[in-house]
């Protein structure tokens, strides 16, 4: 059968490997503490599927690629709340299935493969900022972060920002949990528009964080590009701040002229959450309450987790936010399969692309308790 060679050349969703090896574990009898997927095993705040099952209609119909205005405004709403910023619900926001659906599709509806249009995005990082931009014919131009694993506008080449069309960043960023500050993100925003580069900034872990580092949380593109966010989409998703992973809800905010585009290109492709799913959503973002019960938890299992790999002179680099710790290794395949032994399954930090060699990946998913009981496996597996 001949494949798209895209497809064809990408091969396995390196995370799915790890995946798999964790579940033969498992079926093999072994205890497994899994932090390798970066799905929450908190439950889900009751008032979000009671919201859902109260939405099931009698008689089901397609949803509106532009969503329920219930939740654009909630959307907004929020984002008032958050970052102190007005949003235009009819024009500026863009309900999503989820937020990985909404990164791999986006640059179809903004790239011209004709022109030879480039893509810019970080690594380590999230893959599908890659698999995106090459199914939608782009070239692809990863820029290797170290140090801090902050993407700044000094560091892309002057040669990538004269043919950039999309410029990605992450914050917080997943794999490292490091945080870029709204100079930061201005600098970027500003390079962007003197090179007619869209901006697009993935804030899907904005709401996690630890509050003694971030009194008033991460700061987003939206606070730093105008009224009119021109040239800017964020993205933001409802799967960690509120427990919803398996909902797939998300969000797309921004310049109103990109939404629209993205409005053609969703309803070509039928593209939108069922409307129940979208109630619960709405309920979700209109609620910062549980969302500060969890960040509170996440606070706790990183701090137990990296107080164990301070005790054995491992170094936990940023993750002062989002849903991941990131700790420098001297090979992160071998330290991969030594916990894998000892039945822990983390990420090593390759799979995030070139940069991430020498690190490991830990999704803040297992339970607090399941968190205590890793401890002792982390310290004896990697003390040499």
């Amino acid at each position: 059968m001949r494949l798209n060679p895209v497809l064809a050349n990408l091969g396995a969703y390196p995370i799915a490997t790890v995946h798999e090896r964790a579940r033969a574990l498992q079926a093999a009898g072994v205890r497994v503490i899994d932090f390798s997927i970066g799905d929450p095993r908190e439950p889900t705040p009751r008032f979000i599927p009671e919201a859902l099952h109260a939405a099931v209609p009698d008689v089901s119909q397609y949803p509106l690629t532009a969503g329920l205005p219930e939740l654009r405004r909630a959307i907004a709403d929020y984002l008032g709340r958050r970052f102190d910023v007005a949003v235009d619900p009819d024009t500026q926001v863009m309900p999503t299935s989820g937020s990985k659906e909404a990164v791999f599709t986006t640059p179809l509806a903004f790239v011209d493969r004709a022109a030879g249009d480039v893509v810019v995005y970080p690594t380590p990082g999230y893959p599908v900022y890659e698999r995106g931009a090459l199914f939608a014919g782009a070239e692809v131009k990863p820029i290797v972060l170290d140090g801090d694993f902050v993407l700044r506008a000094q560091d892309v080449p002057d040669e990538d920002w004269k043919r950039a069309r999309l410029v990605w960043t992450c914050t917080p960023h997943n794999p490292t949990g490091s945080v870029t500050t709204a100079t930061e993100l201005a600098e970027l925003v500003d390079k962007c528009r003197a090179e007619d580069a869209l901006f697009l900034s993935d804030e899907c872990y904005a709401d996690i964080y630890e509050v003694d580092v971030f009194p008033d949380g991460p700061a987003s593109a939206l606070q730093v590009s105008g009224p009119d966010f021109d040239g800017v989409l964020t993205f933001f998703s409802c799967s960690k701040r509120s427990g919803m992973t398996g909902y797939r809800s998300g969000a797309i905010v921004g310049d109103a002229a990109a939404i629209a585009a993205l409005r053609r290109l969703r309803t070509t492709t039928g593209t939108a959450s069922p409307d129940f799913v979208q109630a619960a959503a709405a309920a979700a973002w209109s609620d910062d309450e549980h969302a500060a019960v969890r960040r509170e938890i996440f606070a706790r299992k990183r701090q137990i987790l990296r107080e164990a790999f301070a005790v054995i002179g491992l170094d936990v680099v940023e993750s002062k936010a989002g849903l991941y710790l990131w700790i420098a290794v001297d090979d992160d395949m071998v330290a991969t399969d030594r916990l894998l032994e000892g039945g822990v399954v983390v990420s090593p930090g390759r799979f995030f692309g070139p940069g991430g060699e020498g690190y490991l990946r830990l999704a803040l998913v297992p339970t607090v308790e399941e968190c205590e009981a890793a401890v002792e496996v982390v310290q004896r597996c990697l003390t040499d």
